[in-house]
């Protein structure tokens, strides 16, 4: 990166930072630490809960997925509009009547103690790992920036955000997700921009969208009901649905972003933005993505994305084997090329056969150089076998620092922080609320406002070193946006579930529900170990587990 790059980078995260810190100066109460005092106008509270669900692993690894995988991902957010709807109509009013500060105090209000508390670990259990993860991309960014080894680099992000996190509470959070999203609209729109301007100059955005179509990337819909389909409408849409309302509806780190709302009106007119713009977004984020795919169908690729990982290599015993890949690499590079260039002349002549035929040589030669990189990642295990072998979330990074202007470097890096810190602050202060009002608080019943404000900053900081505990692992969950799915889809649909009972089972009691979600947990995670279904069905599969497991068991104790 330039000088320009270094101060574009430095004045974006020092100025969010300083306007979250400023606009949330003064003593704080307990509502104010955690709530921001139920202040916030619904555009707030929308872009609050964009940003807490947008981390670096969106823009870090999405894009990636998108290179890989084509447009299929964006089918998970499908079920998302559907939930905010529930959700507005349902979770928020009864939220705000209580008065609450965490999603979990209502359990014990409609069941007991133990729901309440199994619950609440549950989540803290989920959301201390994957916040680990949220931490490790950026990490990513700065150990290829500066060369420092990840280890370090984690520390170093997991910190920082605790600096705003611990002195501004939940009111800094939500003003420096403002600027956030600002800055990251306006970056990835000027990447995909870019992207598309630095293609050939007889090639448009009308023409990659039919080289990445002939190359299987274009495949934002498949209709086939697979339950062993990762990605496709139905899992999307009902998966999708019961992921996405449970991690907005009892996921402590959302529910903390619109309550702090300053009505049930500004509340629901947040979710209903968050349900409006969220799947656009994620849309553009993919395409972006595959963009880049077809950036490199036009220009030679890297044949493995993390160049930490290819330079220790060079050094390495297995450098002539490494040397021989890439020759094999750069000769299939090449064909590949020459059948690009030969499927845009087809393009512009109208000749479908030359089109299928440019295709399939295309799918082809893609496949080849998967082989080879296939080989590359052995060579890399052999010599390091620690090593992150996946470089999914390298793809996007790589280009941008390869391919884009200065300035713009600086930016895309700044929103990958900005990014981060938005999404872990958030998680931050949902676990240290969830702490205190859900376990500490129960068993320190004495103490003042000021007492548990200062007990919610310990928390936040001892949650700080737990999360980052966790991403000095992180390297070896692969593609972070799937990972963070994957473990989210492992506790969500029980929350969920118990929460489904408590609005709408009301001949349930507290007993019948804590054993039907230990029970559903476990087949959950059996589900998952034995790879029974795709990931997004187990949201369905624990919330329905819940209900009727509970239901049984409160039928059966009445005998």
């Amino acid at each position: 990166m330039s000088i320009l790059d270094w101060g574009v980078l430095a004045v974006t995260l020092i100025g969010i930072i300083g306007y979250g810190v400023f606009r949330s100066r003064g003593r704080q109460s307990m509502d104010d630490y955690l709530l921001a005092g139920q202040s916030l106008p619904w555009y707030h509270v929308g872009l609050s809960v964009m940003a807490t669900q947008a981390s670096a692993v969106t823009f870090l690894s999405a894009p990636g997925q998108g290179f890989a995988d084509g447009m299929r991902f964006v089918q998970f957010y499908f079920g998302l509009p559907l939930a905010m709807v529930v959700l507005s109509v349902t979770f928020v009013p009864i939220f705000h009547r209580l008065k609450i500060f965490t999603a979990y105090e209502f359990l014990e209000n409609r069941f007991d103690t133990r729901v309440r508390t199994l619950t609440a670990g549950l989540f803290l259990l989920q959301r201390g790992l994957s916040t680990g993860l949220s931490i490790y991309a950026p990490s990513i960014v700065l150990s290829t920036l500066l060369g420092w080894n990840i280890y370090l680099t984690n520390l170093i992000m997991g910190s920082l955000v605790l600096l705003y996190t611990v002195v501004g509470g939940t009111k800094a959070i939500s003003y420096t997700h403002l600027q956030q999203m600002a800055i990251v609209t306006l970056a990835m729109v000027l990447a995909g921009y870019l992207t598309v301007k630095l293609l050939p100059d007889n090639v448009g955005f009308v023409d990659a969208l039919h080289v990445a179509g002939e190359a299987g990337r274009m495949n934002l819909i498949d209709l086939n009901f697979d339950p062993n389909s990762r990605y496709n409408i139905w899992s999307g849409l009902i998966g999708g649905f019961f992921l996405q309302l449970s991690y907005f509806g009892t996921d402590q780190s959302q529910v903390g972003r619109y309550l702090t709302g300053q009505s049930i009106g500004q509340s629901r007119l947040g979710l209903l933005m968050n349900g409006l713009l969220k799947v656009p977004m994620q849309f553009l984020i993919v395409l972006v993505g595959v963009l880049v795919f077809v950036f490199y169908q036009f220009n030679p690729s890297p044949t493995f994305f993390n160049k930490q990982e290819t330079d220790r290599l060079k050094q390495s015993p297995y450098a002539g084997a490494y040397q021989l890949a890439e020759i094999k690499h750069q000769n299939l590079t090449a064909q590949r090329q020459r059948t690009v260039a030969d499927m845009q002349a087809a393009l512009d002549a109208n000749d479908e056969a030359a089109q299928s035929a440019a295709g399939t040589l295309l799918r082809e030669t893609d496949e080849a150089l998967r082989e080879v990189k296939a080989d590359v990642v052995g060579l890399i295990k052999k010599n390091n076998p620690t090593a992150d072998t996946n470089d999914i979330n390298y793809v996007f990074l790589r280009f941008v620092l390869d391919y884009l202007p200065h300035g713009l470097i600086g930016l895309l890096i700044a929103v990958i922080f900005v990014a981060s810190m938005g999404s872990i602050a958030s998680a931050y202060s949902s676990l240290a609320s969830t702490t205190v009002v859900d376990v500490y608080k129960l068993l320190v019943k004495t103490g003042d406002d000021r007492h548990y404000v200062q007990v919610s900053r310990w928390a936040t900081i001892g949650w700080g070193v737990f999360c980052v505990g966790v991403a000095q692992f992180a390297n070896q969950f692969g593609s972070l946006i799937e990972a963070v799915n994957i473990l989210g889809s492992l506790f969500y649909g029980v929350i969920l579930g118990v929460f489904v009972v408590a609005f709408y089972v009301k001949s349930v009691g507290g007993r019948a529900t804590f054993w039907a979600a230990i029970v559903a947990e476990v087949f959950v995670v059996l589900s998952w170990h034995y790879d029974l279904t795709a990931f997004l069905w187990l949201n369905v599969i624990g919330c329905l587990l819940v209900v009727g497991i509970a239901w049984v068991f409160q039928k059966f104790s009445r005998v």
